[in-house]
């Protein structure tokens, strides 16, 4: 079975490896290609550069080489249109596997895969389907996700549910964090699910219950509402980390808020956003629309981030601030 596969964060990075593997191995699996999204510029010097998982698709066709196997092509289209199609047919490839690719694949695409495609969806299908899974299950504060393997169907994130499997949450995952356990699950889960496929074909489950959905993030959609509780501001954070980070204004300076948790101490009738004090370990104490906030990293822009007693060496009269 030759397979397809579609993305581009770092997120992808262990299922691709998984089906390397499974190629070394002689399962008779092979990469046909990777299908990524273009070179875009990055960092200070504004170069363009490949995504992360087109970087690690370079690196492990030096595995595969090694092992006796051909390089892992790579397709990097700005759309999926005549040429894209073209370029991916002569990878003949069998399956689609799609990880966080970001676009919709339409029926002239799919028809290029005698097998179809399947999609790794790091919710619990139908709850949040789109775009952002792993931050809205941190901002609602759900005490589990999991991942979900399904079948491509015309309508995102519809199709028949192939493997899913749960895993709790501890309430202190970031985006980050959370995207990278997420990673890892997937990549042991990819495995037996092409097994199946390559053995029986297609036997997935219709999805069950009330679906929901996520929305895209911006960056506006960083900045801190003091009035909300403080366990509300506190996921945002979470969720917002490592993109677009949560911030607040301090004078006419933008100060991003790292690291926080809410603060068991006792209530202050402070409007929202007041600094109250400091304590040891939570950090510098913020009133919020009902309870406390404990700040113990923080960064103004273009500053060195930094933990909450190094800040208030070079942050005069911040004790006494009021946040907005």
């Amino acid at each position: 079975m030759r397979i397809l596969f579609a993305g581009s964060p770092g997120i992808a990075i262990p299922s691709l490896s998984a089906l390397a593997d499974m190629q070394i191995a002689g399962t008779g699996i092979t990469v046909a290609g990777l299908l990524t999204n273009p070179d875009s510029p990055r960092g200070r010097s504004g170069k363009p550069e490949p995504t992360e998982a087109g970087v690690f698709a370079a690196e492990l066709s030096q595995k595969l080489a090694r092992a006796g196997h051909p390089p892992i092509r790579q397709c990097k289209p700005e759309t999926l249109g005549a040429e894209a199609r073209e370029a991916v047919s002569e990878m003949k490839p069998d399956l689609l596997v799609a990880f966080a690719y970001g676009r919709i694949f339409g029926p002239k695409f799919l028809s290029l895969f005698p097998l179809g495609g399947i999609n790794i969806h790091p919710s619990l299908l139908p709850k949040y389907r789109g775009a952002t899974p792993i931050p809205a299950a941190i901002l609602n504060q759900d005490r589990e996700t999991g991942i979900t393997i399904q079948r491509i169907a015309a309508e995102p994130d519809t199709g028949d549910i192939l493997a899913q499997e749960r895993f709790p949450l501890n309430g202190r995952e970031t985006a980050g964090s959370l995207s990278e356990t997420a990673a890892q699950k997937a990549g042991a889960m990819l495995p037996a699910v092409i097994e199946e496929i390559a053995r029986k074909g297609f036997s997935g489950q219709s999805q069950t219950g009330e679906a929901s959905y996520c929305s895209l993030i911006s960056k506006a959609d960083g900045r801190i509402d003091w009035a909300l509780p403080a366990d509300a501001i506190d996921a945002r954070i979470r969720a917002y980390t490592p993109w677009p980070l949560s911030w607040t204004i301090h004078g006419d300076q933008r100060l991003y808020i790292l690291e926080a948790a809410p603060h068991t101490g006792d209530a202050s009738e402070a409007c929202p956003g007041t600094v109250l004090g400091t304590d040891d370990p939570a950090g510098i104490l913020v009133q919020t629309g009902r309870g406390i906030l404990g700040i113990t990293r923080l960064q103004y822009r273009a500053k060195k981030a930094l933990p909450w007693r190094d800040f208030l060496n070079g942050a005069r009269n911040f004790l006494t601030a009021s946040l907005s």
